[in-house]
């Protein structure tokens, strides 16, 4: 059960994984060159696991690997491409080996001004979309019976996502754009996802789950703050995390048998915890569904003709 897990915020990647012997495990990490997904791949490898790294740049996926060693293998996967991530799918099926785990831990970040790329705007093609792609075509290599796959979400999933969860009508800002309501649907995008798909998984009992990393630590408090301003800093960093400490949920939820056979939940310090309630809201999740297959196919079928399109497998998601 979730509530006998003894770990918490202050819990690291590598206190969850302790003493957890992952030899021969197979796992993928996104976003392996930022902070908190470094710090899951370092703690997954150091656990026995071969993990493949995905950075957006080649040299991003080889720099974080090389610190870790062996057990990791660069990829580069540019999220916001469709090409670049049909291009990271073929390159690990032609390994011909079973994922254990799926760690979707890459993010774009709130750009200030409106960005699109294919006609989406890009936290919520780069969040969202790219990872629905990507795990999508992989989720046949995804063992049956104990696979997993874990969504990193965030609190602005609750916090700052538009009222009706995804702004359909506004998916690529031409009405408004605001960073942080566009940062909040495309985290609250991924969330939804991991619920359908973990309904759609069920039969192969391969576990999908989402979570909350926490907020991480900044560069210190300013002096030229007013004294009480910097109080109020001081006791918000106090509940801020380190890189490992943001890794340890996603860690727990790929690798750890403490919280086998769960699924669907949106999870925060390391415990299933409350997320935006729309997430209870299955006919939403199906449209996003419906939605990002659109999306996705429409951007298939205009590159096609350069021959670097490729399709989702949907045989591995029909439910």
């Amino acid at each position: 059960m979730a509530s006998s897990i003894p770990h918490g915020a202050r819990s690291t990647a590598n206190q969850v994984l302790a003493g957890v012997d992952l030899t021969r495990k197979w796992i993928l990490v996104t976003g392996c060159d930022e902070e908190s997904g470094f710090e899951t791949m370092n703690a997954l490898a150091a656990n026995g696991a071969h993990v493949f790294g995905l950075a957006s740049s080649l040299a991003g996926a080889k720099n974080a690997c090389d610190q870790i060693g062996p057990r990791a293998t660069p990829v580069v996967c540019d999220l916001a491409d469709l090409d670049s991530i049909a291009a990271a799918a073929e390159m690990i099926r032609g390994l011909q080996v079973s994922l254990d785990a799926i760690i979707a831990n890459a993010e774009v970040a709130s750009p200030p001004t409106l960005q699109t790329r294919y006609g989406v705007e890009l936290q919520f093609l780069s969040n969202h979309i790219g990872h629905f792609s990507l795990v999508n075509q992989l989720l046949d290599l995804v063992r049956n019976g104990t696979g997993r796959i874990v969504i990193v979400s965030n609190g602005t999933s609750v916090t700052q996502a538009p009222p009706e969860g995804i702004m359909f009508d506004n998916l690529d800002g031409h009405q408004f754009y605001d960073p942080m309501t566009f940062y909040g649907q495309s985290k609250f995008a991924v969330a939804l996802y991991a619920k359908e798909l973990s309904r759609r998984l069920r039969r192969r009992a391969v576990a999908v789950n989402s979570l909350n990393p926490g907020a991480a630590k900044g560069m210190g408090v300013r002096k030229d703050l007013l004294l009480p301003l910097r109080m109020v800093r001081s006791t918000v960093r106090q509940f801020m995390k380190s890189a490992g400490q943001r890794a340890a949920t996603g860690a727990l939820l790929a690798a750890s048998p403490s919280v086998t056979g769960i699924t669907g939940e949106y999870w925060s310090d390391c415990q299933v915890a409350e997320g935006n309630p729309l997430l209870n809201d299955n006919e939403l999740a199906r449209r996003l569904w419906a939605v990002s297959l659109q999306i996705v196919r429409r951007i298939t079928n205009a590159t096609r003709t350069n021959a670097g399109g490729s399709v989702i497998r949907r045989e591995a998601v029909a439910g």
